[in-house]
């Protein structure tokens, strides 16, 4: 007999169970999650609270610092464009130029000590990496006080979101490039971090979309998940880091659906789908604005909005392709390969650590299935990261695109999960084995038998030691007094009063 539902396997899927058990992938493989998922915290505890505060403000130190350098990169760029451009075009993009030195007149000038402390936060990061903070003291490794961190990051806040700028910038720049080079080395999440610190609050057990928002202020955030706000049995959420620096195609976000079975847990035995579908936005990427329409590709809410007039006319009016159709959009681009060498195993190997994962939390039933859709982003550099994992993903045909998928993969599931039980030649779709964990069988064992025989000694009541051919009636043997024995650990007594040497004959009294 076949389920649909493996034990307890939705309850680990749901998005804080995802966020607290991909921190111990480590113990089950040699990979870092950070490498594949984007980095979250659980907002039902005090503990996960402050480390999401802590990461904000590390976010918002090195965000200073990424300032800094793309502020000057600018500048040397524009410099260039002004020497090669005519009069009459520099006046034109100086008047289209938000940073034009007419603008910059404008801003608010923030003391060079920003960038100092910034800095020293982000040295400090590094250091507590290397673990360079175990030898020193608590009261040295405390940075700021909470009031200094409030003034640090309100005006971040004006630097990146408001009219301000910092005039001394410049003599920082090679020290703002060096620590931004030591962070991207050890953080794989330097590049999709971006600048505006941007994070997406997600409900702990709501799917489909509900309720989910994007949020780049720290104050916000702890607002909305206070009890006060929210009921105690709603209060698991999830923040986690946005992606800033998605891969777009004609200007436009999307995200992939990846389906995978799973038809057993011990030994664990993964199905990958060959195919799977592209969801676009219905509006033009952009940082400027974090409405829903621009930043969240599901179906269920896109579906309530109007595709934008100025996207491009290319992109299909139901806002999904195929697998099929984005590998040939790769290829017009001369960058085919960039799906079968990049994308395609990097997701593959994202779903194989999760289930490894998940292993331990699900409970293994025989003749039993799951099928699952994975929800990947790609950043710029076209690697897949794992945003989250639904089960029982829906299988309504919205779209022309999942009218053809949907049906199929559930034909292609039936023919893994029933056929190949009675013919295993037979045909699955479009699955293959992703993975089969390999069957681990106990050794021989050709030693002796370890084990001891024998029985209970039971406490009885205390009587008189049994003297053997003794007979009281017969002369006793010579008399000895208690001194005169060599071996008195040896001496057992009578209720009569006489002793008896078990190292010798003689007796005493």
């Amino acid at each position: 007999w076949l389920t649909g539902v493996d034990g307890h396997s939705s309850a680990y899927f749901l998005k804080i169970g995802l966020c607290m058990n991909m921190r111990s992938l480590p113990w089950y493989v040699p990979a870092n999650p950070h490498s594949f998922f984007p980095r979250c915290y659980g907002l039902c505890s005090e503990g996960e609270k402050q480390e999401f505060l802590d990461d904000f403000r590390r976010t918002a130190a090195s965000s200073i610092l990424k300032w800094v350098v793309s502020h000057h990169n600018y500048s040397k760029n524009k410099s260039r464009a002004k020497k090669e451009e005519n009069d009459e075009e520099t006046s034109q993009n100086k008047a289209k130029d938000p940073q034009s030195n007419a603008d910059e007149k404008k801003l608010i000038d923030l003391p060079g000590q920003l960038i100092e402390v910034a800095c020293k936060v982000c040295e400090d990061y590094l250091g507590q990496l290397e673990h360079n903070d175990i030898d020193v003291s608590a009261e040295s490794l405390k940075t700021l006080s909470e009031a200094e961190w409030k003034e640090l990051v309100q005006q971040y806040y004006d630097l990146i979101h408001g009219d301000a700028c910092i005039s001394s910038s410049k003599s920082y720049l090679s020290q703002c490039q060096s620590i931004l080079n030591k962070i991207m080395s050890v953080n794989p999440q330097s590049e999709i971090d971006g600048m505006r610190n941007i994070w997406i609050l997600k409900p702990g057990a709501k799917s489909r979309g509900r309720d989910i928002v994007c949020m780049d202020r720290v104050e916000e955030i702890m607002k909305l998940v206070t009890p006060d706000n929210i009921p105690s049995k709603d209060n698991k959420w999830v923040v986690q880091k946005y992606i800033e620096t998605p891969l777009l195609i004609y200007d436009t976000k999307f995200d992939i659906r990846q389906w995978f079975l799973v038809t057993d847990w011990n030994p664990l035995t993964i199905w990958f789908y060959k195919e799977s579908y592209l969801r676009f936005s219905t509006q033009r990427f952009s940082l400027d604005s974090l409405d829903s329409s621009i930043h969240l590709c599901n179906n269920s809410i896109q579906k309530h909005f109007k595709n934008a007039k100025d996207r491009s006319p290319l992109l299909p009016c139901y806002n999904m392709w195929t697998s099929t159709k984005f590998q040939e959009y790769l290829k017009r681009r001369g960058q085919g390969h960039i799906w079968h060498n990049i994308i395609y195993p990097s997701m593959k190997k994202a779903i194989t650590h999760t289930m490894k994962v998940a292993q331990d939390h699900v409970e293994a039933r025989k003749n039993s299935f799951e099928l699952y859709g994975a929800d990947f982003i790609l950043s710029k550099d076209f690697k897949p990261w794992l945003i989250e994992i639904n089960s029982s993903p829906t299988m309504f045909p919205s779209t022309p695109v999942t009218a053809q998928l949907c049906a199929q993969v559930q034909e292609d599931t039936i023919k893994v999960v029933v056929d190949r039980k009675t013919d295993r030649n037979c045909d699955i779709g479009n699955f293959e084995l992703l993975w089969r964990q390999p069957a681990v069988e106990l050794p021989p064992f050709s030693g002796p038998n370890l084990f001891v025989e024998g029985f209970n000694i039971q406490k009885g009541r205390r009587h008189m030691t049994p003297i053997t051919n003794i007979s009281l009636r017969s002369p006793l043997p010579p008399y000895r007094s208690e001194e005169d024995l060599s071996v008195p650990d040896c001496l057992r007594f009578c209720e009569c009063g006489y002793g008896f040497c078990s190292g010798c004959i003689y007796f005493f009294k």
